[in-house]
């Protein structure tokens, strides 16, 4: 793959004690929380009722799609998205689960609806009208490198800017031993060939030896599956530096950002 480059427009971060990009920012710099920080996300994006009821993983995704696209003053409508999740909405996998081991018929449609892999992609392009493609990626602990991919391959190919969204919410049940994951954690960029903010270069390179990520959101919420997008995230808060994330079994995706 060659070196692949956009602008950073806008970023939306959420994760639980840090509910906010700029929240986040402060905490990476002086390791200061904001008081009473809500215990889930509430996007504004959907009615009250579908608010309450939307699964957590979905909620903080448009949370922090909106939060991006709103720091990048861009309409959310006319742009392409990318959404990466390495497990998608592992709770209501598990009521499937055991639900039809034990009463097949008592299988919610709404819950069963709320599974797809694709479902907070989905919620997205309805509730902001988006007649723009979205794209739904998974690919394990490269998922957000994957995801980061295919936004700058569509912006090198003819897209002037693109939506990129990741997340990932709790484990539940036998799952949670197959496919560990703790909190509630997600994050988004507005990505473009020549808007405004830091620039971002990325490239694939052979994997070496790799170590634990060390910057302060990366500890901060190292236990959530989403984890391997948060190296990018404490570079960005710095406001330059370099971020290696997983790409495959072989490769990592090295991504420099410079203002």
């Amino acid at each position: 793959m060659s070196r692949l480059e956009a602008k950073v427009e806008g970023i939306g971060f959420w994760t639980r004690g840090l509910p906010s990009w700029p929240a986040a920012r402060e905490f990476a710099s002086s390791g200061a929380q904001p008081a009473d920080a809500p215990a889930r996300p509430s996007p504004q994006l959907l009615p009250a009722n579908e608010r309450r009821r939307a699964p957590e993983t979905v909620a903080i995704a448009l949370e922090v799609a909106m939060a991006a696209c709103e720091a990048a003053s861009r309409d959310p409508a006319s742009l392409p998205s990318v959404f990466a999740s390495t497990h998608g909405e592992l709770a209501i996998t598990d009521y499937m689960c055991t639900t039809l081991a034990a009463d097949p018929r008592a299988l919610s449609p709404t819950r069963f609806h709320n599974s797809v892999h694709n479902a907070a992609a989905g919620y997205w392009t309805i509730g902001t009208g988006a007649m723009q493609p979205a794209n739904a990626i998974s690919a394990y602990t490269a998922s957000f490198a994957q995801g980061l991919i295919e936004a700058l391959t569509q912006l090198h190919d003819d897209a002037d800017a693109v939506l990129l969204v990741a997340y990932d919410g709790q484990s539940a049940g036998p799952l949670a031993k197959m496919a560990p994951s703790e909190g509630l954690l997600g994050g988004a960029l507005v990505l473009s060939r020549d808007g405004a903010g830091p620039r971002l270069s990325a490239r694939l390179v052979p994997v070496s030896t790799r170590e634990p990520a060390s910057g302060p959101l990366s500890r901060f919420a190292s236990a959530n599956a989403m984890a391997p997008m948060l190296p990018l995230f404490d570079v960005l808060a710095h406001g330059a530096g370099t971020a290696v994330l997983p790409a495959s079994a072989a490769h990592d995706l090295l991504v420099e950002v410079n203002p």
